[in-house]
């Protein structure tokens, strides 16, 4: 038969409200407490039906994960992250793609929420880049986290994980300067991300320290995609006065640039050198390897996921931020200019 909390309760010797207590990881139980009926739940297998908890009381315990973005590689990052924060602390996940183009979202989002019961919804781009969608969930009875490009919080509707993409961009184009390039590309992911920009003043910044002229020539707009790295890349090499080396929005721009330059008999890294962005699985099946900047995103998910639970079970404080800044990876896709 299957085991049931009366059971774990019986064999610790303590209430049903404190199994649920510790089940719930609240903190108003003692250490010892804790351990004898974590001790009895492992001992009897005892294994919580989460949708019950929920529909029997007041309390939600999912939490939501919608999203729009079209790199297989970041999702995949983001729900690992996300389920593992949720495992840890006894939450289910829901995870929710749509289209945040879709002129009724916020009323299908709406609509999720009163279906589910969830708790709390997490937000990446380009969500958690539209203040007024944002602002209208803010409104409704859950708690939301974003995660955002940037140093600093645009707004303080709600917490904020933060990705420094601006730092870590000028990193990498200071890494390619001081290897002696002056003439660089930079292949731009979508504009409406605010991603994008802010890798795009990184490498500007990094130009202006060293006194390079920003060419805008040496500028190409684009998507966080192959093939507009294929089509980014043709059209820097083709220039008269080509760059020797690209800065690419991330590693997906940055391998479409790799398989244009190989199809111009352009040879990497000693004619060219190409820098990625994120340390994705693209960075390490490209030939040669992507130098790039190792943005942990599964790591980011977790904490970002812990966030939003904090705030479901202590209440909201949207001072809140946490900064990650992604850290240079040298590989062998740079080297000095021939």
């Amino acid at each position: 038969m299957r085991t049931t909390i009366n059971d774990v309760a019986k064999d610790a010797g303590v209430s049903i409200k404190t199994v649920s207590r510790v089940i719930n990881n609240e903190t108003s139980v003692r250490d010892n407490t804790r351990e004898r009926v974590m001790a009895s739940v492992e001992k009897l297998n005892f294994q919580p039906n989460l949708a019950a908890r929920s529909l029997a009381g007041t309390k939600a315990y999912s939490i939501a994960y919608i999203y729009d973005n079209p790199n297989a590689y970041y999702i995949i990052d983001m729900q690992n992250g996300i389920l593992d924060a949720c495992k840890k602390q006894g939450f289910e996940l829901l995870i929710h793609p749509c289209d945040a183009k879709e002129a009724h979202i916020f009323d299908e989002i709406t609509n999720m929420i009163k279906r589910t019961r969830i708790a709390g919804i997490l937000l990446t781009p380009p969500f958690s880049e539209m203040p007024e969608f944002v602002e209208k969930l803010t409104q409704l009875d859950l708690k939301v986290v974003r995660i955002l490009s940037g140093h600093d919080a645009p707004d303080s509707l709600t917490p904020c994980i933060m990705i420094d993409d601006n730092l870590a961009s000028k990193s990498i184009t200071e890494h390619l300067i001081n290897n002696g390039h002056t003439r660089i590309g930079f292949l731009a992911g979508g504009s409406e991300h605010n991603s994008t920009k802010e890798r795009l003043e990184g490498y500007k910044a990094a130009l202006t320290q060293y006194d390079i002229t920003i060419d805008p020539s040496l500028i190409i707009d684009g998507e966080y995609s192959f093939e507009s790295g294929v089509e980014g890349a043709k059209t820097l090499i083709s220039q008269t006065n080509r760059p020797t080396a690209i800065v690419s929005c991330n590693d997906e721009i940055a391998a479409g640039a790799l398989f244009a330059a190989r199809l111009m008999n352009i040879d990497i890294p000693s004619e060219l050198s190409i820098t990625g962005f994120e340390d994705s699985p693209f960075s390490r099946q490209t030939w040669p390897k992507l130098t790039t900047a190792h943005q942990p995103n599964n790591k980011i998910a977790e904490d970002a996921a812990s966030l939003l639970i904090a705030q479901i079970r202590n209440g909201n404080d949207r001072d809140i931020i946490k900064l990650y800044t992604p850290e240079l990876v040298v590989r062998d896709s740079t080297a000095r200019p021939s």
